[in-house]
């Protein structure tokens, strides 16, 4: 008999997670000094594992899985030119030109295609009307005013480049293998089954990897939309990661393709302790494919002010001023268009889905929270309420619409799945407040008895 989707991700969605030391808040502090970009290139060329092995923070397992990483650096600056640089949440972002991002150069792209054309957010379109307050949509990840960084940089890219965070040996040796820094998770493909309907992998550890969620099976899509409510859950030295987000879901056979979006706190990959706007894709089930942002060639930027893997300057307060992030994923020329705040920020190749079904559309869709832990204890999910806490309290995700393969656009469907109900829940989903269109509240506290 076939395995629902709820029933499988029961069974399966916990983890074994091998690396016990990926969650270990390391020392964030700003960078007491600026380094350009080609100072940071010449001491990568030069860098020794045994300094680097030495290091506190260090969980590269061994020298050569440490020159795989330096010499994966260097293929991935080879031939850039960067413009300039400057430093936002702890690390330093390039200005990288268009067609010399790794994306373009390693994938041989011919061409870079014109970003469709701009579009009216769901917030903005909204007549917002639940408890009388409207919800802060984020258009743009730092303030108006604030135009540089501490050593007088620009924090905006010229036209014509991209900013870039910078992928260095000391992120990239927080982590055993390369392969362990380009997984969504530690261990993630052991999960990635549990995505589609009908697959099932044995049972791991408990309480390791949770979710809250929300999905819409069968309703073949070329894009949704996703008003998520934006908050920064405090991930302990014992914990990994916690995020909300998107998923667009295919198949490649029985592996799990997909392109997500949403924001995550995960310390190190980020170097910082609060949530960061973050895209994802894997075309196998995150078994050999699939990384996070530009971190390998995959997702090409096409937009100049939007810095993927980077913080925001608000975050929605308990019982205060609520802010979200509005994220979309658009199927348009034979690429998956990622949107923020209605702007194009750029897309992946329909065609680094091949011979799966998102070269074409995606099967169906999920929103909701997600945290992974290596210790007994799992982090809080959403704003670290319980999801019938309600507006200004519990966390959201609103305005849910997917396009159909004709292009219209409708309401998802949505079933809702408590799967771990000692430390998450979701209430709703609901389709009943003017301007809410579908909605739905999720996350948890997290705990011990997951």
């Amino acid at each position: 008999m076939a395995m629902t989707v709820p029933m499988a991700r029961k069974m399966s969605y916990v983890v074994l997670l091998v690396v016990a030391s990926l969650g270990v808040l390391h020392a964030q502090v700003a960078p007491s000094q600026f380094v350009p970009f080609k100072n940071f290139v010449q001491k990568t060329r030069g860098a020794s594992s045994d300094i680097y092995m030495a290091r506190a923070e260090s969980r590269v397992q061994d020298a050569a899985a440490f020159e795989e990483m330096r010499q994966y650096i260097l293929t991935m600056y080879q031939g850039v030119h960067v413009r300039h640089s400057f430093v936002r949440d702890n690390n330093h972002v390039d200005c990288v030109p268009i067609r010399e991002q790794p994306s373009v150069r390693l994938l041989g792209l011919q061409e870079i295609a014109t970003p469709p054309a701009e579009h009216q957010s769901a917030s903005d379109s909204a007549d917002d009307s639940l408890a009388g307050d409207r919800p802060v949509a984020l258009t743009s990840q730092i303030d108006p005013e604030q135009s540089f960084d501490e050593f007088g940089n620009a924090l905006v890219c010229e036209d014509q480049s991209i900013p870039m965070a910078r992928i260095t040996l000391e992120q990239l040796t927080r982590f055993p293998s390369l392969r362990e820094f380009f997984e969504k998770s530690p261990q993630e493909n052991e999960a990635s089954a549990a995505l589609l309907p009908g697959h099932s992998i044995p049972p791991a550890s408990p309480g390791t990897h949770v979710y809250s969620f929300t999905y819409s099976p069968n309703e073949k899509n070329t894009g949704i939309t996703d008003g998520n409510n934006l908050w920064s859950p405090v991930v302990s030295a014992k914990e990994i990661f916690s995020l909300s987000q998107l998923w667009e879901i295919g198949a490649n056979g029985s592996k799990t393709q997909t392109a997500e979006a949403g924001w995550q706190v995960f310390p190190a990959l980020y170097s910082i302790k609060k949530a960061a706007l973050f895209i994802y894709w894997t075309a196998d089930g995150y078994n050999k494919t699939g990384c996070y942002n530009l971190t390998c060639p995959a997702f090409v930027q096409t937009n100049s002010s939007v810095t993927l893997g980077a913080g925001f300057n608000h975050y929605s307060k308990l019982g205060g001023t609520q802010y979200e992030i509005d994220l979309e994923y658009r199927l348009s020329g034979g690429k998956w268009w990622f949107y923020y705040g209605g702007t194009a920020i750029g897309y992946y190749p329909a065609s680094l889905y091949k011979p799966g079904t998102m070269t074409t559309y995606s099967t169906y869709s999920e929103y909701g929270t997600e945290s992974v832990s290596n210790s007994k204890t799992d982090p809080p999910e959403g704003s670290g309420k319980w999801s019938n806490a309600g507006f200004k309290e519990a966390a959201y995700h609103r305005n849910l619409n997917y396009f159909s393969t004709s292009g219209k656009e409708f309401a998802v469907s949505l079933t809702a799945d408590d799967e771990a109900p000692n430390c998450y829940s979701v209430t709703g989903p609901f389709n009943n407040i003017s301007g809410w269109g579908t909605y739905f509240y999720d996350g948890g506290p997290g705990g011990s008895n997951c």
